[in-house]
């Protein structure tokens, strides 16, 4: 290679750039075609039908599926409001592990959409599922404008959506929830749209009962056509997780009545 001549190295420069251009070309054009592949798999709005339900058959096809298996693993007993009405709703819920998102599911035949992260709608196989599946991709720091704009747009289509405000599974205490990250109180203020309160009392465990409470539908009215600053938001986000304290508080002060009861009777 020393002995080579100018002419020789710029040849073989220019085409080394060639490949180079050739190869990132190529990139682009497999990174359009995954975009518009996923863009024509992505279901965001599903109509309603005669009864004024949003049903998500693919959906209801899983939960057939699924339930059974999920009961089978990880036993779990409803409380409280079990059966929620048409139109839209926000599910909230503190968050343990992936089975949890049957929990909203069981309260409705209707479609839910899920509020999950992201990368989780690249992903190669779970992705196609959650984009068919209505799912709504949202970054960890709630800065996605897109995805606040998609769950609004749900919302107002009549539609229920669900997300875990702390925004990851809790993986360090069974009792205190971790820090409400911006989100639900925010799209239940801008679109007067009631919150399903959902607690999972207990951890689930392998072949273990899980208690899961569902609370009366929250309204945040004192919020409403306000103008309302960061700090205000995050107020609203604090109340909401009084809610799941407080539900699980009254069904753990119930249970242990009740256990203190048949103990006297017997």
């Amino acid at each position: 290679m020393g002995n080579e001549e100018p002419s020789e190295i710029s040849a073989r420069e220019s085409r080394e750039q060639a490949r180079q251009r050739r190869r990132l070309e190529r990139a682009e054009r497999k990174k359009k075609r995954r975009a518009e592949r996923e863009a024509k798999q992505r279901r965001l709005l599903f109509p309603a039908d005669k009864k004024g339900r949003h049903v998500m058959h693919l959906m209801n096809f899983l939960r057939v599926l699924f339930y059974p298996i999920h009961w089978m693993l990880y036993p779990f007993r409803m409380y409280g409001n079990k059966k929620i009405g048409t139109g839209p709703y926000i599910y909230v819920s503190n968050h343990y592990c992936i089975w949890d998102v049957f929990y909203p599911a069981h309260t409705t035949w209707e479609g839910v959409h899920f509020l999950a992260k992201d990368s989780i709608m690249h992903a190669p196989i779970i992705g196609s599922w959650a984009r068919r599946l209505g799912v709504i991709g949202a970054m960890r720091d709630g800065s996605d404008v897109r995805t606040i704009m998609d769950a609004m747009k749900v919302l107002k289509n009549g539609e229920k959506i669900a997300l875990f405000p702390e925004g990851t599974r809790n993986k360090v205490s069974d009792e205190e929830f971790l820090p409400f990250h911006g989100g639900a109180a925010m799209f239940a203020i801008k679109t007067h749209t009631p919150i399903v309160p959902i607690v999972i009392c207990n951890r689930p465990h392998l072949f273990r009962m899980t208690h899961v409470v569902v609370g009366e539908p929250v309204e945040l009215s004192e919020y409403y056509d306000k103008k309302l600053s960061p700090d205000d938001y995050a107020e609203a986000e604090r109340k909401l997780a009084d809610v799941l304290y407080a539900l699980r508080a009254q069904f753990r002060a119930e249970r242990a009545a009740k256990k203190r009861g048949r103990k006297k009777g017997a």
